[in-house]
Parts: structure tokens; sequence; C-alpha cells
């Protein structure tokens, strides 16, 4: 099993006529996941590696059967984007674009909250399960099976490029992945690490699940609170990146948009302490992760 995205996940791609969404789109392809349309106003007819392409994603769905967007369309134009997914009924919504509006950021996922719609990103690399050979954004590239095995361990990661080097040391240690979701690097995002840990709680298959984590935010001290409270039972590791990032000047903005300490807010060794009295397995070493891969 897996959380979030299976056999059953049908796609539509906003602005799957651009370049980035084009490639995308064949890498999804080739590895087996079901993209059934394609929407960019002013192309209907036309089609992306045998994927139709519609003007709407009311179109689309007359014709098709989608529960699941993905959008690869400009800053400016993501908020109408989401929009026009959820009043199309579609409960699950993968946004990749980076850049956007913080203001329009708010509406999208206090429209899409409402409506009862998950949202992953913005600015995310997607998910990827292996098992049923499904995966959303440009997440393992062209060669997906060089990181990705099936496996029984969640991977949630604040970094797109690290979902995929975490997930590579799960394989390092013998093991495998059931769901490995790039969450977004922006200090709002749809799902935070907490509402996945919960899914993840449900999941039979997921044994154990691996965070990477970055300076900023609040994600990692709720995951703590969360613990604590019995939201989550199984074992977690956590490694948190960017400690040398205390030194600088309050207000640094270090890699991602959220990665920021302000105020004594997102420092990592408050997470990492904060974590470890929850119960979680924090590596202090990056590769230390694989000795407690090895020892579950």
């Amino acid at each position: 099993m897996a959380i979030l995205i299976n056999k059953e996940t049908k796609i539509a791609i906003q602005g799957i006529t651009g370049r980035e969404a084009s490639m995308v789109t064949k890498h999804m392809l080739d590895y087996g996941t079901k993209i059934i349309a394609g929407i960019t106003p002013g192309k209907f007819g036309e089609n992306v590696y045998g994927v139709p392409v519609y003007n709407t994603m009311k179109e689309a769905c007359i014709k098709h059967e989608i529960n699941t967007s993905i959008i690869y369309v400009p800053p400016a134009f993501v908020m109408d984007a989401v929009m026009e997914a959820v009043d199309n009924n579609l409960k699950f919504i993968v946004i990749i674009t980076e850049n956007i509006p913080i203001h329009d950021t708010v509406k999208c996922l206090y429209y899409a909250k409402k409506a009862g719609a998950i949202v992953v990103g913005p600015n995310t690399a997607g998910l990827i399960n292996p098992e049923d050979r499904v995966k959303i954004g440009p997440l393992g590239g062209d060669n997906a099976e060089r990181c990705f095995v099936p496996g029984s361990i969640g991977v949630i990661s604040r970094s797109g490029g690290m979902t995929a080097e975490t997930s590579w040391m799960i394989k390092r240690a013998g093991k495998g992945v059931t769901t490995s979701i790039g969450i977004g690097g922006d200090p709002l995002i749809g799902s935070s690490p907490k509402s996945l840990l919960a899914l993840f709680e449900q999941d039979k298959k997921t044994e154990a699940v691996l965070m990477f984590s970055e300076p900023g935010t609040r994600f990692e001290e709720d995951v703590a609170d969360f613990i604590k409270e019995g939201g989550f039972t199984k074992t977690l590791i956590a490694y948190v990146a960017g400690r040398f990032t205390e030194q600088l000047p309050e207000g640094t903005v270090f890699g991602h948009a959220g990665a920021i300490i302000e105020g004594g807010l997102g420092k990592p060794s408050i997470k990492i302490k904060m974590l470890r009295e929850a119960g979680v397995k924090v590596a202090e070493n990056y590769d230390n992760i694989i000795e407690f891969l090895e020892e579950l």
C-alpha cells in the first residue's frame, strides 16, 4: 500500500504544453503513471506524448474520469488553476510551481481545504509510489528506479533533491519505500509533515518513516508534539540539516524560502532537541540514517 497515490490515480496536468511539463509528462508515462488529460487554454485538440489537451478542466472532466491534478502553470495563474481543479471536484492537487505570490498561496490552500481537497506543494518535486509505479512531478527524473524501490519505509522531505537522496539511503540499507514525498520548500504548504505522518500511521504497509528536515518553520516542533500526543506511534527517523545556519545573522534565508531562522523560530538545535524528547531517532550525521534503518 501507500498514501495519496496508487493504481487508481488518474491525472490531469494543468499547463501540460510547457517545456518542463511536457518533459515530465514523458517521464511519468514511461514509469507507468496514468495521465488522462492535459489542460492548456487555446491548445484544444493537441496532444503531448499521446495525452489529449483541453482548454479547460471542465472539458477534460466531461470526457474522462480524473481525480488528481498536477499544476505546472506560471505563478500568476496558479490560484485560478487550483480553483478550477477544486470546482471540478478533484480531491488531490500537486502544485509544482514555485515563486507564487504569498497571498495567492493563502487563498489556494484555504479554497482547497474548504472543499476537502488535499494539496502537496507549492514548490514541490512531487511524490512517488514505486510499488504501484506511480509518480507525480519530476521526482526521480527518467530513471526513478535508481533511488526508489518498493518497501515499507515512508519518506517526507522538505527538499525535492533530498527526497531522492534519502530514498537512495533506504535502498543502500537494503530496504525500500512505500511513498516518498517532497512536501515543498515554501513556508506555506498544503501538506505538512504532521498531516502526512497521520496518513502513514494509517497505512498498514508503512512500518517506519524517514524525515529530512531543514531550518525554518515549526513543522518539526509540531511533529514532536503530535508524537507526544500519540498521533504517530511507528518509528520515526529524522535528520535535521543546516545546523551551521544558527551562526548566521537572524533573518538570513538559507536555501528554500521557508528555511529562515528568525526570533528563535526554526533553529535546527531546537528541532533536534524536541524530536529526541519525543522519542524520534535523530541522526547526528546523514550517514547515520543507514544505521538506524538497519536496526529496524
